[in-house]
């Protein structure tokens, strides 16, 4: 089991003491969901992680967990093994054991309101009828005040049901745009830890602004 005091005793022996940071991907276990629209929180993690050359190897609160560092800021990795349904099942226990205050708990989910490869960092809010932020919010208390990195899948189209669109993998185009946002969202994850998560956003969001224009009547 991970030792949470060698993992921040690198941070609290620095003159500045720096509160660590959880990033939990949302999606479900297994090959069968791997590559689907709805596992993009898991592919977030996972190239953040290996950006930042971090081991995703350890079981943690019902989660497959890596722990590592942006500057010197503990950053905590966390991908819930629970299914997506009970995903909170993980999330607040993890946030409970390291005592992390909501506001450096960040969420990653993919997110039908916003074209394939558009993401939006925002600190709060409901759950938008995506049933793992629904657990993670029943599992936190009711409280929403943690932040979410919302990853753009697009809409089913026509009458699709969007249960089988959430379960389909990305076709060739819309896997591109995907691959793009996952380096953009590693770069603004990183700068999050260093600048914090107003500034960030709003530098960020901007810049997805006129990236959703671009790319919001093109097909997924």
């Amino acid at each position: 089991m991970l030792n949470i005091n060698r993992v921040l005793r690198r941070c609290f022996c620095s003159t500045a003491v720096s509160q660590p940071w959880l990033f939990v991907g949302l999606g479900n276990p297994g090959d069968k969901y791997k590559g689907t629209r709805h596992n993009l929180g898991f592919e977030m993690v996972d190239a953040f992680a290996e950006a930042q050359g971090i081991s995703m190897n350890t079981a943690h609160c019902k989660a497959i967990f890596g722990q590592g560092f942006i500057g010197d800021t503990p950053v905590l990795l966390a991908k819930p093994q629970t299914y997506m349904n009970l995903s909170g099942e993980s999330a607040g226990p993890l946030a409970a054991y390291y005592k992390l205050p909501l506001n450096h708990v960040i969420v990653f989910h993919d997110d039908m309101g916003l074209p394939s490869g558009v993401l939006r960092l925002q600190n709060n809010g409901g759950h938008g009828g995506h049933n793992g932020l629904k657990s993670v919010i029943h599992n936190l208390r009711g409280n929403r005040e943690f932040a979410r990195l919302r990853i753009g899948i697009g809409r089913p189209p026509g009458q699709m049901d969007p249960k089988a669109f959430l379960l389909q993998k990305f076709n060739k185009l819309a896997r591109e745009r995907i691959d793009v946002a996952l380096q953009e969202g590693v770069e603004v994850l990183k700068l999050l830890v260093s600048k914090g998560l107003t500034e960030s956003a709003r530098c960020f969001n901007t810049e997805q602004k006129y990236k959703h224009i671009r790319l919001q009547t093109m097909p997924t």
